[in-house]
């Protein structure tokens, strides 16, 4: 009897052991899954903030990159409804908003009937010399200069094609409008200005009005780095022999002389002796008419690092371009800076420029700096 049962007993015996390692084994998996799944969460908490990593990246320059189409498996989105900029960790949209709030401001500033005369001006052919014209991706983009705008001028060069990359445009070439294929919106007939300007992808980029006049000086008549003599030997006298104070002074111009010259409500008969120089200083609003002209994106010099990549992203041309690094710091509002330069001007003059100016710092949401002022 007993040997008769023992094969069962040992087949019993052989299943119960050949599930206790099934058991074991199940829960070897789940054990490895659930670490897994903590060490997931770790790494994505440690690494959630990949700005701080790109601010170590090496600079990059501008080149043209590849068309490498669609990602597979990438989801559309019909074009209204296309999701744009930095998504919040709910799902959120978070730059766009910025941008958005930036348009709303200036259509609020241009129905201010206060400031009509600060913010309003018409398309004229100087508003038209300012805008370049890309017609391969449709875009347009008003010269802003101070602002960073020679690495935006490139951009287009390369996009309209006449050169292959960023690195094979001489840097002689980049503002000589006979040379570097970059056609303004003045050269079109009325009927393709008009298409265009309803069509096209628009863009410009500001910066504090004030710290933007500072650069102006120290570009065009302190360091001159691109060999400009008619600033300092045209320009300058003719700014001296009228706004210098003191006759017996006989430095070259001081940054006085320039806010003096500004801040006078009679500026335009020296304006029209200067010509197109004046884009160096003149307001955004004599520049790019933007209560006018219904931008796309306003880019700030101050957020350009977040700013830069988005417009090329918006404009469609991201997957063309790129924009280089910039270094940390370099955009940031000085304020020491523009102290010191303001430093001994009378409030009289200064409260004189605020108020030829005041339409940019409203129209962009720049802060009154009342550290000056009063």
């Amino acid at each position: 009897e007993h040997s008769a049962c023992f094969p069962g007993r040992i087949t019993e015996w052989l299943t119960f052991d050949n599930m206790h390692h099934q058991w074991l084994l199940l829960a070897a998996c789940f054990w490895v899954i659930f670490m897994f799944m903590v060490a997931s969460k770790f790494i994505t908490l440690t690494f959630k903030d990949p700005d701080a990593y790109s601010a170590k990246q090496e600079f990059l320059f501008l080149t043209a990159v590849p068309d490498s189409g669609k990602l597979q498996g990438e989801q559309q989105f019909p074009e209204e409804l296309k999701p744009t900029g930095k998504m919040l960790s709910d799902g959120q949209l978070a730059q766009p908003l910025v941008y958005m709030e930036r348009l709303e401001l200036i259509r609020n500033v241009c129905r201010d009937a206060a400031l009509k005369n600060l913010s309003h001006t018409a398309v004229s052919k100087f508003v038209l010399d300012r805008i370049f014209v890309c017609d391969k991706h449709k875009i347009l983009f008003c010269q802003t200069p101070k602002v960073g705008n020679t690495q935006w001028k490139k951009v287009l060069i390369v996009l309209n094609g006449a050169f292959p990359s960023i690195e094979d445009i001489p840097e002689n070439v980049v503002h000589d409008h006979e040379k570097n294929g970059l056609p303004r919106l003045s050269a079109f007939s009325d009927a393709e200005i008009q298409k265009r300007l309803k069509t096209y992808f628009k863009f410009f980029i500001v910066r504090d009005p004030f710290e933007r006049l500072i650069s102006a000086f120290k570009d065009k008549f302190v360091h001159n780095p691109r060999f400009e003599p008619w600033y300092r030997h045209e320009i300058a006298p003719g700014i001296i022999r009228k706004y210098r104070r003191n006759r017996t002074e006989t430095r070259g111009i001081q940054f006085e002389d320039f806010v003096r010259y500004l801040g006078d409500p009679n500026h335009r008969w020296l304006d029209l002796q200067f010509g197109d120089h004046i884009i160096h200083w003149v307001t955004y609003v004599e520049l790019c008419a933007p209560c006018e002209i219904s931008y796309s994106v306003i880019g700030h010099h101050e957020t350009l690092e977040d700013d830069a990549p988005y417009i090329l992203k918006e404009a469609g041309i991201d997957h063309l371009v790129s924009y280089p690094t910039i270094p940390p710091g370099i955009t940031v509002y000085n304020k020491t800076k523009v102290e010191h330069y303001f430093l001994g001007i009378s409030k009289r003059d200064i409260r004189r420029l605020y108020a030829r100016f005041e339409g940019d710092f409203k129209l962009f949401g720049y802060q009154k700096p009342d550290f000056l002022l009063n």
